[in-house]
């Protein structure tokens, strides 16, 4: 770089210093401060700051896009009272629920904060555990999205059609392969930055533990006495769990996750945004031209991660299992989830609609082109008929598929790996989305359920038997 255009971009730089504070309201400016001190020390002085590389998860939500934008102003703040200034990573999980609108929104903010073409900034992106450089025009993998929509069914039906389950369990057993990964690419960093609060971390890591309990995977003794070791535990309760999941069906990724040797660092500042309040940010609304995204997925709270989708289970399964309206389950879901969907400024008049029959096209629609499901097979989920020897297939074939239940002799004899015709094989296909293999799996397998221990293991959390790192990047 010459010397004019160096002189040129720190100009450029600055601007989008000063542009930024003066989108900081005074809690917003004190809070800069503060973390300017916090990664000053944690560096070990302003002489070792240019040596200094942190990481921030950026899931495209709200707090973790201010912490974004606070660590890129500490960024430039230093750089304007020092001859370095650290590095910054950032870095994203892409997962089946992850919209082209939340990609466009991650876009426009790192476009705003001139993150794209500095040389002390990193964008990656996680995929189907791999690190790629961010690209919001990057097409979704297909190998990722056919294995994002079989583990979606085989927990959905082990989980006796639970929703939230079938919905979150990839996207958040997925985050140890995620930490692992970024914070060792390259060289690694030496702290995570972060913006969310204790209590949510404590109930992440409890929800997570309990999951891989529920799957039998015996609980890790002690406390993980460092980040690295934290996210080495969160990657084998996932493996464990699809271990458990697919049984002798279950393939080992042929690049698994590095295993991190630094020690480090975690630099909180959800103390620094209680004053802030994100809503009325114009940092996020008219310096990052942050849109939040009503049909995305959600770090924040498993029961409303996908609320769009969750209706559209919820009125499916009113219909299918309970003998209700469509229109019920999903008025219902929308009723329990209203306070939750106002905090993510979700458009009203979208869940108005959602019941109706352009709203369930809508919601169909989104299950076909992010997970590859239809209707059937996601009713298919909500009955699970196949688990535990097939308990419940005559009362799903009478309710779902009347014509089918003179087969229900043959139907038995396939799912126990006994020669079947052809024609009842793709039946059982189209049914459900998965091949015959993996039905005989579920036909064997018993639902899984939560850890005896579930309080317990709350209380382990509360108590710090479990670090209160948080892992989502909402």
């Amino acid at each position: 770089m010459s010397t004019i255009h160096e002189q040129a971009m720190n100009h450029v730089y600055q601007q989008v210093l000063q542009r930024l504070i003066g989108h900081f309201t005074r809690s917003g400016r004190t809070a800069l401060q503060l973390l300017v001190q916090r990664i000053v020390v944690a560096a070990g002085g302003m002489e070792q700051v240019g040596d200094y590389k942190v990481l921030v998860a950026h899931g495209g939500g709200e707090v973790s896009s201010y912490t974004l934008a606070l660590l890129r102003a500490a960024q430039l703040t230093i750089a304007g009272r020092a001859p370095r200034t650290f590095q910054l990573r950032v870095a994203t999980l892409r997962h089946a629920g992850m919209t082209e609108g939340q990609l466009d929104t991650l876009n426009r903010g790192y476009n705003r904060l001139f993150l794209h073409d500095d040389s002390r900034v990193e964008l990656f992106m996680v995929e189907n555990q791999e690190v790629h450089p961010f690209n919001h025009l990057r097409p979704a993998s297909a190998v990722g999205r056919a294995n994002s929509q079989r583990n979606m069914l085989m927990v959905g039906h082990l989980s006796s059609g639970d929703c939230r389950a079938a919905l979150c369990n990839e996207t958040y057993l997925a985050l140890g392969d995620f930490y692992q990964r970024v914070t060792t690419w390259n060289g690694g960093v030496h702290a995570l930055v972060s913006g969310d609060s204790p209590r949510k971390q404590s109930q992440f890591l409890a929800w997570l533990k309990r999951t891989a309990e529920g799957a039998g995977i015996p609980p890790a003794k002690g406390r993980a006495r460092s980040l690295t070791e934290l996210f080495a535990r969160m990657d084998e309760w996932s493996t464990g769990y699809y271990r458990d999941v697919y049984g002798e069906h279950y393939v080992a990724h042929e690049n698994p996750s590095p295993s991190g040797h630094r020690h480090l660092a975690y630099i909180g500042i959800d103390d620094l945004l209680k004053d802030v309040d994100l809503q009325s940010a114009t940092l996020l609304s008219d310096f990052m031209a942050y849109t939040p995204d009503p049909l995305g997925f959600h770090f924040s709270h498993p029961s409303y991660s996908n609320p769009l989708l969750m209706a559209h289970l919820r009125g499916l399964q009113a219909e299918c299992l309970r003998d209700l309206d469509y229109e019920d389950g999903v008025d219902g879901f929308v009723q329990q989830a209203a306070h939750y969907m106002r905090r993510l400024r979700m458009p009203e008049e979208l869940f108005a609609e959602a019941s109706s029959r352009e709203g369930r096209l809508l919601s169909s629609t989104f299950a076909q082109q992010f997970f590859g499901l239809d209707e059937t097979q996601l009713v298919c989920l909500l009955f699970s008929p196949f688990i535990h020897y097939g308990q419940r297939l005559e009362g799903y074939l009478r309710q779902c598929h009347p014509g089918m239940l003179v087969a229900l002799p043959e139907l038995h004899k396939a799912l126990q790996g006994k020669p079947s015709a052809e024609m009842l094989q793709q039946w059982f296909t189209d049914t459900s989305g998965l091949p015959l293999p993996l039905l005989q799996h579920l036909y064997r397998k018993r639902p899984l359920t939560c850890a005896n221990g579930q309080r317990r293991s709350d209380r382990a959390v509360a108590h710090g038997a479990i670090p209160a790192f948080q892992l989502s990047g909402r």
